[in-house]
Protein backbone atom coordinates (compact mmCIF):
# COMPACT_ATOMS: atom_id res chain seq x y z
CA UNK A 1 0.00 0.00 0.00
CA UNK A 2 2.91 2.54 0.71
CA UNK A 3 4.15 2.08 -2.86
CA UNK A 4 1.70 4.39 -3.96
CA UNK A 5 1.83 7.07 -1.63
CA UNK A 6 3.02 10.59 -2.57
CA UNK A 7 4.46 13.00 -0.22
CA UNK A 8 5.56 16.45 -0.79
CA UNK A 9 8.14 17.90 1.62
CA UNK A 10 8.27 21.74 2.01
CA UNK A 11 11.64 22.62 3.84
CA UNK A 12 12.60 26.20 4.81
CA UNK A 13 16.63 26.24 5.47
CA UNK A 14 19.09 29.10 6.26
CA UNK A 15 22.37 27.49 7.12
CA UNK A 16 24.42 24.57 6.86
CA UNK A 17 24.15 23.43 2.81
CA UNK A 18 25.90 19.78 3.67
CA UNK A 19 23.67 19.42 6.14
CA UNK A 20 20.50 20.26 4.37
CA UNK A 21 21.49 17.79 1.77
CA UNK A 22 21.45 14.94 3.89
CA UNK A 23 17.65 15.53 5.07
CA UNK A 24 17.29 15.80 1.27
CA UNK A 25 19.18 12.82 0.56
CA UNK A 26 17.32 10.69 3.75
CA UNK A 27 13.74 11.74 2.54
CA UNK A 28 14.28 11.34 -1.40
CA UNK A 29 16.94 8.22 -1.33
CA UNK A 30 14.23 6.36 1.06
CA UNK A 31 11.71 6.78 -1.64
CA UNK A 32 9.35 8.97 0.72
CA UNK A 33 9.20 12.27 -1.37
CA UNK A 34 9.47 15.17 -3.49
CA UNK A 35 11.14 17.93 -1.77
CA UNK A 36 10.37 21.57 -2.26
CA UNK A 37 12.73 23.98 -0.79
CA UNK A 38 12.70 27.93 0.17
CA UNK A 39 15.93 29.66 1.21
CA UNK A 40 15.91 32.54 3.11
CA UNK A 41 16.70 35.32 0.73
CA UNK A 42 19.58 36.12 3.60
CA UNK A 43 21.53 33.03 2.30
CA UNK A 44 20.76 32.27 -1.39
CA UNK A 45 24.90 33.23 -2.10
CA UNK A 46 26.46 30.65 0.27
CA UNK A 47 23.66 28.10 -0.65
CA UNK A 48 23.84 29.24 -4.51
CA UNK A 49 24.98 25.87 -6.29
CA UNK A 50 25.52 23.55 -3.35
CA UNK A 51 21.80 21.88 -2.94
CA UNK A 52 21.38 18.67 -4.25
CA UNK A 53 19.28 18.84 -7.68
CA UNK A 54 17.41 15.96 -9.65
CA UNK A 55 13.88 15.22 -10.56
CA UNK A 56 12.67 14.86 -6.86
CA UNK A 57 13.81 18.23 -5.89
CA UNK A 58 12.87 21.80 -6.75
CA UNK A 59 13.86 24.90 -5.22
CA UNK A 60 12.04 27.76 -5.37
CA UNK A 61 12.98 30.68 -7.95
CA UNK A 62 11.71 33.07 -5.13
CA UNK A 63 12.62 34.26 -1.81
CA UNK A 64 11.95 36.32 1.16
CA UNK A 65 13.93 37.14 4.02
CA UNK A 66 12.61 35.66 6.89
CA UNK A 67 12.88 37.09 10.41
CA UNK A 68 11.66 35.09 14.10
CA UNK A 69 8.57 36.61 15.09
CA UNK A 70 7.49 38.10 11.58
CA UNK A 71 4.80 37.13 8.97
CA UNK A 72 7.75 36.39 6.69
CA UNK A 73 7.90 32.99 8.01
CA UNK A 74 4.46 32.83 6.85
CA UNK A 75 4.99 33.96 3.61
CA UNK A 76 7.78 31.53 2.77
CA UNK A 77 5.54 28.69 3.80
CA UNK A 78 2.55 30.07 1.36
CA UNK A 79 4.99 29.86 -1.30
CA UNK A 80 6.14 26.21 -0.72
CA UNK A 81 2.36 25.33 -0.68
CA UNK A 82 1.72 27.09 -3.63
CA UNK A 83 4.27 25.79 -5.33
CA UNK A 84 3.23 22.01 -4.15
CA UNK A 85 -0.17 22.56 -5.47
CA UNK A 86 1.04 23.85 -8.81
CA UNK A 87 2.87 21.04 -9.69
CA UNK A 88 -0.63 19.03 -9.84
CA UNK A 89 0.76 16.40 -8.29
CA UNK A 90 -1.91 14.37 -6.40
CA UNK A 91 0.30 14.34 -3.42
CA UNK A 92 -1.29 12.69 -0.28
CA UNK A 93 0.60 14.49 2.90
CA UNK A 94 2.05 18.09 2.31
CA UNK A 95 4.89 18.25 5.29
CA UNK A 96 6.53 21.44 6.67
CA UNK A 97 9.84 20.60 7.96
CA UNK A 98 13.42 22.87 8.23
CA UNK A 99 16.69 22.38 6.82
CA UNK A 100 17.98 21.53 10.51
CA UNK A 101 15.45 18.49 11.26
CA UNK A 102 16.70 14.79 10.18
CA UNK A 103 14.74 11.61 9.56
CA UNK A 104 15.78 9.42 13.15
CA UNK A 105 13.54 6.46 12.85
CA UNK A 106 12.27 4.25 9.95
CA UNK A 107 8.83 3.47 8.44
CA UNK A 108 7.06 7.11 8.32
CA UNK A 109 6.09 6.22 4.91
CA UNK A 110 4.21 3.13 5.94
CA UNK A 111 2.95 5.42 9.27
CA UNK A 112 1.39 7.71 6.70
CA UNK A 113 -0.20 5.20 4.62
CA UNK A 114 -1.46 4.28 7.82
CA UNK A 115 -3.07 7.54 8.74
CA UNK A 116 -4.37 9.13 5.49
CA UNK A 117 -6.77 11.88 5.67
CA UNK A 118 -5.13 12.66 9.33
CA UNK A 119 -3.32 16.00 9.68
CA UNK A 120 -0.51 16.44 12.09
CA UNK A 121 0.44 19.24 13.97
CA UNK A 122 0.72 19.98 18.00
CA UNK A 123 -1.99 22.81 19.08
CA UNK A 124 -3.75 24.25 22.07
CA UNK A 125 -6.21 27.11 22.13
CA UNK A 126 -4.95 30.13 23.16
CA UNK A 127 -6.02 31.44 26.63
CA UNK A 128 -6.53 34.82 27.93
CA UNK A 129 -3.19 35.32 28.52
CA UNK A 130 -2.21 34.57 25.49
CA UNK A 131 -4.37 36.61 23.12
CA UNK A 132 -1.99 39.99 23.77
CA UNK A 133 -0.01 37.99 20.87
CA UNK A 134 -2.55 38.36 18.41
CA UNK A 135 -4.74 41.04 19.65
CA UNK A 136 -1.65 43.59 20.15
CA UNK A 137 -0.68 45.52 16.67
CA UNK A 138 3.41 44.51 17.69
CA UNK A 139 5.79 47.17 16.08
CA UNK A 140 8.03 45.91 13.54
CA UNK A 141 11.47 46.15 16.29
CA UNK A 142 9.45 44.41 18.86
CA UNK A 143 9.14 41.10 16.47
CA UNK A 144 12.21 40.45 16.77
CA UNK A 145 14.87 37.38 18.57
CA UNK A 146 16.46 38.70 21.81
CA UNK A 147 17.78 36.19 24.16
CA UNK A 148 19.13 37.98 26.57
CA UNK A 149 17.30 40.74 28.93
CA UNK A 150 17.19 43.42 25.58
CA UNK A 151 15.17 46.78 26.47
CA UNK A 152 13.28 45.71 23.74
CA UNK A 153 12.57 42.30 25.34
CA UNK A 154 11.79 43.63 28.83
CA UNK A 155 9.28 46.04 26.76
CA UNK A 156 7.56 43.10 25.02
CA UNK A 157 6.42 41.78 28.23
CA UNK A 158 5.21 44.96 29.55
CA UNK A 159 2.58 45.49 26.32
CA UNK A 160 1.98 41.78 27.39
CA UNK A 161 1.29 42.91 30.84
CA UNK A 162 -0.26 45.68 30.54
CA UNK A 163 -2.93 43.92 28.04
CA UNK A 164 -3.82 41.15 30.88
CA UNK A 165 -5.05 44.12 32.57
CA UNK A 166 -7.02 45.25 29.87
CA UNK A 167 -5.09 48.03 28.55
CA UNK A 168 -3.84 47.86 25.02
CA UNK A 169 -1.50 50.74 23.47
CA UNK A 170 -1.25 49.07 19.97
CA UNK A 171 -4.66 47.39 19.44
CA UNK A 172 -4.78 44.62 16.36
CA UNK A 173 -7.41 47.01 14.73
CA UNK A 174 -8.20 44.57 11.99
CA UNK A 175 -11.74 42.62 11.66
CA UNK A 176 -11.58 39.08 13.28
CA UNK A 177 -15.11 37.19 13.59
CA UNK A 178 -15.72 36.65 16.90
CA UNK A 179 -16.70 32.57 15.92
CA UNK A 180 -12.98 31.95 15.14
CA UNK A 181 -11.26 30.80 17.95
CA UNK A 182 -6.96 31.37 18.13
CA UNK A 183 -4.87 28.44 18.46
CA UNK A 184 -1.19 28.09 18.49
CA UNK A 185 1.61 25.22 18.36
CA UNK A 186 5.10 24.41 16.99
CA UNK A 187 5.31 25.45 12.93
CA UNK A 188 5.76 22.25 11.43
CA UNK A 189 3.02 20.45 10.30
CA UNK A 190 2.18 17.36 8.17
CA UNK A 191 -1.75 17.48 6.53
CA UNK A 192 -3.45 15.69 3.90
CA UNK A 193 -3.08 17.78 0.24
CA UNK A 194 -6.97 18.27 0.73
CA UNK A 195 -6.10 21.07 3.40
CA UNK A 196 -3.56 22.35 1.91
CA UNK A 197 -5.84 23.46 -0.36
CA UNK A 198 -8.46 24.18 1.44
CA UNK A 199 -6.12 26.80 3.23
CA UNK A 200 -5.05 28.12 0.13
CA UNK A 201 -8.92 28.95 -1.49
CA UNK A 202 -9.88 30.22 2.11
CA UNK A 203 -7.21 32.65 1.73
CA UNK A 204 -8.10 33.61 -1.91
CA UNK A 205 -11.28 34.72 -0.81
CA UNK A 206 -11.00 35.70 2.66
CA UNK A 207 -7.87 38.73 2.72
CA UNK A 208 -9.37 39.52 6.09
CA UNK A 209 -7.54 36.70 7.89
CA UNK A 210 -3.81 37.18 6.61
CA UNK A 211 -4.55 40.89 7.10
CA UNK A 212 -5.08 39.91 10.70
CA UNK A 213 -2.16 38.09 11.05
CA UNK A 214 0.39 40.87 9.65
CA UNK A 215 2.08 42.22 12.67
CA UNK A 216 1.12 39.59 15.34
CA UNK A 217 4.23 38.40 16.81
CA UNK A 218 5.44 34.87 15.75
CA UNK A 219 2.40 34.27 13.51
CA UNK A 220 3.89 31.18 12.61
CA UNK A 221 3.26 29.27 15.46
CA UNK A 222 -0.26 30.38 15.37
CA UNK A 223 -1.77 31.05 10.97
CA UNK A 224 -2.18 27.58 10.04
CA UNK A 225 -3.03 26.07 13.44
CA UNK A 226 -5.88 28.88 13.44
CA UNK A 227 -7.15 28.37 10.32
CA UNK A 228 -7.05 24.49 10.23
CA UNK A 229 -8.59 24.33 13.96
CA UNK A 230 -11.52 26.56 12.50
CA UNK A 231 -12.54 24.20 9.45
CA UNK A 232 -14.24 21.27 8.33
CA UNK A 233 -10.63 19.91 9.06
CA UNK A 234 -10.66 20.18 12.70
CA UNK A 235 -11.78 16.77 13.40
CA UNK A 236 -8.93 14.70 11.66
CA UNK A 237 -6.12 16.91 13.81
CA UNK A 238 -3.91 14.83 15.91
CA UNK A 239 -2.24 16.65 18.35
CA UNK A 240 1.32 15.76 17.64
CA UNK A 241 3.86 16.72 15.05
CA UNK A 242 6.06 14.14 15.26
CA UNK A 243 9.27 15.59 16.43
CA UNK A 244 11.69 15.14 19.45
CA UNK A 245 12.24 18.25 20.54
CA UNK A 246 14.96 19.26 23.38
CA UNK A 247 13.35 22.65 24.95
CA UNK A 248 15.99 25.07 26.83
CA UNK A 249 15.21 25.69 30.52
CA UNK A 250 17.22 29.25 30.93
CA UNK A 251 15.36 32.43 30.65
CA UNK A 252 17.44 33.30 27.22
CA UNK A 253 16.03 29.78 25.64
CA UNK A 254 13.30 28.00 27.75
CA UNK A 255 10.88 28.81 24.63
CA UNK A 256 13.16 26.83 21.56
CA UNK A 257 14.32 23.82 20.86
CA UNK A 258 18.56 23.40 21.43
CA UNK A 259 20.71 21.93 19.66
CA UNK A 260 21.04 18.39 19.73
CA UNK A 261 23.90 16.81 20.70
CA UNK A 262 25.65 13.37 20.58
CA UNK A 263 24.09 12.50 24.35
CA UNK A 264 20.76 13.00 23.16
CA UNK A 265 20.77 10.32 21.01
CA UNK A 266 18.91 8.06 23.45
CA UNK A 267 16.67 10.23 24.44
CA UNK A 268 16.04 10.91 20.47
CA UNK A 269 15.90 7.01 20.07
CA UNK A 270 13.48 6.66 23.06
CA UNK A 271 10.67 9.06 21.80
CA UNK A 272 9.45 6.98 19.38
CA UNK A 273 9.39 10.18 16.89
CA UNK A 274 10.21 10.19 13.68
CA UNK A 275 11.80 13.67 12.91
CA UNK A 276 14.11 15.57 15.77
CA UNK A 277 15.46 19.01 15.34
CA UNK A 278 17.18 21.18 15.51
CA UNK A 279 20.68 19.27 14.38
CA UNK A 280 23.88 21.74 14.19
CA UNK A 281 26.74 20.39 12.45
CA UNK A 282 28.41 23.29 13.53
CA UNK A 283 27.35 22.59 17.20
CA UNK A 284 27.73 18.89 17.05
CA UNK A 285 28.42 16.70 13.62
CA UNK A 286 28.73 13.14 15.08
CA UNK A 287 24.72 13.72 15.94
CA UNK A 288 24.19 14.41 12.29
CA UNK A 289 26.33 11.35 11.30
CA UNK A 290 24.78 9.09 13.24
CA UNK A 291 21.18 9.87 12.47
CA UNK A 292 21.60 10.57 8.67
CA UNK A 293 23.63 7.01 8.22
CA UNK A 294 21.54 4.75 10.31
CA UNK A 295 17.93 5.84 9.22
CA UNK A 296 18.95 6.05 5.27
CA UNK A 297 21.64 2.86 5.95
CA UNK A 298 19.16 0.76 7.46
CA UNK A 299 16.27 1.46 4.63
CA UNK A 300 18.92 0.77 1.62
CA UNK A 301 19.81 -2.51 3.70
CA UNK A 302 15.61 -3.80 3.65
CA UNK A 303 15.57 -2.96 -0.03
CA UNK A 304 18.51 -5.32 -1.01
CA UNK A 305 17.45 -7.52 1.71
CA UNK A 306 14.00 -7.92 0.04
CA UNK A 307 15.37 -9.05 -3.09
Amino acid sequence: MDSALQTAFILQVHKNPEQVNRFIDQLIGSGIADVYIHIDKKSLEKFKGRILTGPHVKILDQSVDCEWGDISQVDATLMLVREVLASGTPYDFVCLRSGQDLLVKEGFKGFLSETRGKAFFTYRKMGRHELGLMKINWPKVVRKRYTTAHPVRLYRRLLLSLYRKGINIFPNRNWWPNDFSFYKGSQWFSIPLGAAQYMMDFLETNEWYYNYFKNTLVPDESFFHTLLMNSPYKEDVMNNNLYFFKWGEDLSDRNSPQNLEKDDIPLIEGSGQFFARKFDEETDSAVVDYFSSKVRFEHIKKLVHSR
